[in-house]
Order: structure tokens, then C-alpha cells, then sequence
């Protein structure tokens, strides 16, 4: 218990520091350049590719006036493996995302990746943390630089420090928004994977290092090379990253009150009438004795996952979880689970939902019907 209360307490300096940090600061590092060309495959060169869709996300973020970008490079040229770290760590950056391709001598393999810190999983997650970490082998005195790390030897045991661990569990909620993105675009999204990589485990704020596709697949190759190709790509890049920053500081939008945000999974899925929702109201407000405005007390809840199928809240559609209520946003429906008035008892709620397989569920608390910054409803 003393150390979930630690971890939180980290998630509350975090949100703390975006809350008011004057911009939400994004570092794009587009992978390799110069002397380090990347992957190559059919004419296709990893770091121009990488570059030029860096640069079209960039412009994308540009346009909302609460981000900020940072480039760990902007023109072809060898920037180390650990420079990239400390320009994300110097700029005390909200977020960090390393842009990559992917190739391999089989030339049916295709499609997109993300990945987030931690250990190898399996023996082609090995061949992509082989491949990303070997600039290290580009560089003068890596052995002292990098103390010990061996890219030949990526299935070390790593140490995960609280912060870490932290860092992990928001990169994998960008990595889900990404890789939902890359879904959409109807692309062989090959999913989210944990692996060490250093330039994630030396940064000291959430990242992931996405492979757009693989530059050995000939048509995906073409398409990765393609202005086309590279403004879709970025764009999905672009719109889960600005999600993302929306969920951080609480400016995802105003929430309608409809009934569907109360539904309760064992009860029907009907919507009462204004005059029923008056009656229940009143009832409930002389019942406490407090006015509407005593009751603008903060909810939590937690949002397992969001969707443009309009499911109805029973539990065989959520992994048999009860009170998942729901919040309609245009075409897509976001699905939560639990309400309290404790975040101690959204933690809970939240580790349920993340042992029914919802890995990308996170908390999220509500006051006058808006979504606030976790840090606010704290203090």
C-alpha cells in the first residue's frame, strides 16, 4: 500500500507539471540520420521517411495552440542515441515519441508497431530491440556512455523504478490511441509491445517508439515512402497525441449529462423522462439535505476503452465487469467503469478493470459534468 500511494503520488506531481507548465511540451525524434541511414530496402531509407513524417506530425500539433514541439532533429544528420535522451530530458518534455521504420530480410512481413519500456517478449521483439539500439555501436566510447548496455544482449534484467513503472502505464495509454489510429487507417497494425529500449528507459517522461511499417515489404515500402502514406501515418500520430494531451490536462471537452452517463450494466438500458429525473433528483437532494451546488462534488471513474460501436452496458459485453456507464462524443462512445467518490476506491476499480484485460484503462475525475486534471480533484 505504501507504495501505490508513492506511484500515485508521482501521477499527481506529473499531472501537476502539465497542469501548469505554460504548453504541453511533445519532442519528436525522428529515428537515425546521417552516417546512420537505418533500415533500407528497395530505395526506401528509414531515416528520410522518418523525418519527413516527424515534420507532418509536427505541423499537425502546431496547429493546436496548447502544444509545443521539440525535434531531436530537424535535417539529416547523426544526432547519438544519448542526445536524443537529454534534449527530451533538458526540455522537460510532457511526452516523448520516436518515429521509426521497420525492415527485415522476410519481404512478407508488414504493418505498424508501438512500443512502450520493458522486457522482450518474444524472438521478433528481440530482432526490433537489436535494431534500435545498435546506433549505440556508431558511437565513440558507447561501452563508458552507455554503461554497460549491450544491444547484442537486449533480454537483460531491468531494474523498473517507480518512476519508470509510471512512465510505462501512461505510454501504454498513447500507445493504444496510436495503435487504435493505425486501425482505423484499415493497416496490419501488429499491436502494442513492451521491450527495452534505451532511449525509453533514459527518458524521464511516458514515450513510445512507433515503426510506421516495414520498408522490406514492397508495397508498404512504397507507401511508407509516399506523401500520402506519410500524411495518414502522421495524422493518426498526430490526432492520439492530442488526445492524449486532452486527457492529461483535462481539456478532452464538456460532458453531456444524459442518462446514458448513469446507466448501470444489470439494469435496462432505458432513458427516463425529464420529469422522472426531476422526481429523483429532488428525492435525492432532500434525502441529503445538501443544495445542487453541495453536491458538485468530484466523481471518479474509469475509462476502460472508447469506440464507435454504441454497445449496450450489460456485462457480457465488458468482460463481465457491472456499472459501465457510457458518454456518446459524435460517432464515438467512450465506456466507463465504476463511479466513487474516493479516488482510494478508483484505484481499485481500476486495477479490476486492468484484471479483466482493459490494460489501457485509466482514472478519470468529473466535476459539473467536465473532466478535470487528476491533480485539481485532489487538492
Amino acid at each position: 500500500m505504501v507504495r501505490k500511494k508513492i506511484v500515485f503520488q508521482f501521477v499527481a506531481l506529473m499531472v501537476t507539471a502539465v497542469m501548469f507548465s505554460q504548453k504541453f511540451k511533445v519532442v519528436l525524434d525522428p529515428g537515425h540520420g546521417g552516417k546512420d541511414t537505418g533500415t533500407n530496402h528497395n530505395g526506401h531509407v528509414e531515416k528520410d521517411i522518418v523525418l519527413s513524417t516527424a515534420k507532418k506530425i509536427g505541423q499537425i500539433l502546431d496547429n493546436d495552440p496548447d502544444i509545443e514541439v521539440v525535434y531531436t532533429r530537424k535535417t539529416d544528420v547523426f544526432i547519438e542515441l544519448r542526445d536524443r535522451a537529454i534534449i527530451a530530458n533538458k526540455e522537460k518534455a510532457d511526452l516523448y515519441v520516436s518515429i521509426h521504420c521497420n525492415g527485415v530480410d522476410n519481404p512478407a512481413a508488414y504493418g505498424t508497431e508501438t512500443f512502450v519500456m520493458g522486457h522482450s517478449r518474444s524472438a521478433m521483439n528481440l530482432q526490433v530491440v537489436k535494431q534500435e539500439n545498435s546506433v549505440i555501436y556508431k558511437e565513440a566510447n558507447y561501452k563508458q556512455k552507455y554503461k554497460g548496455f549491450d544491444p547484442a544482449k537486449p533480454e537483460f534484467s531491468i531494474g523498473m523504478s517507480i518512476q519508470q513503472e509510471t512512465n510505462i502505464e501512461y505510454s501504454a495509454i498513447l500507445a493504444s490511441k496510436i495503435s487504435k489510429g493505425f486501425k482505423s487507417l484499415s493497416k496490419n497494425d501488429r499491436g502494442i509491445k513492451q521491450v527495452p529500449l534505451w532511449v525509453l528507459d533514459a527518458t524521464t517522461m511516458p514515450g513510445v517508439l512507433i515503426e510506421l511499417g516495414f520498408v522490406s515489404h514492397k508495397s508498404e515500402g512504397a507507401y511508407l515512402d509516399s506523401d500520402e502514406g506519410q500524411s495518414e501515418l502522421a495524422r493518426v500520430i498526430a490526432e492520439a497525441i492530442i488526445s492524449y494531451k486532452n486527457m492529461m490536462t483535462g481539456k478532452g471537452g464538456s460532458r453531456k449529462a444524459t442518462s446514458e452517463n448513469k446507466a448501470v450494466a444489470n439494469k435496462p438500458d432505458t432513458v427516463p423522462s425529464k420529469e422522472k429525473n426531476e422526481k429523483v433528483a429532488a428525492a435525492e437532494e432532500k434525502r441529503s439535505g445538501k443544495t445542487a451546488d453541495e453536491n458538485s462534488t468530484v466523481v471518479y471513474k474509469v475509462q476502460i476503452s472508447a469506440s464507435n460501436r454504441d454497445l449496450a452496458t450489460k456485462p457480457a459485453n465488458f468482460k463481465g465487469l457491472k456499472n459501465i456507464s457510457k458518454e456518446k462524443n459524435g460517432k464515438l462512445v467512450k465506456y466507463f467503469y465504476g463511479e466513487t467518490n474516493s479516488f482510494a476506491e478508483a484505484e481499485s476499480l481500476l486495477e479490476k478493470a486492468q484484471a479483466k484485460g482493459y490494460k489501457s484503462a485509466y482514472i478519470v475525475a468529473i466535476k459539473n459534468n467536465e473532466i478535470i486534471p487528476v491533480k485539481q480533484a485532489l487538492e
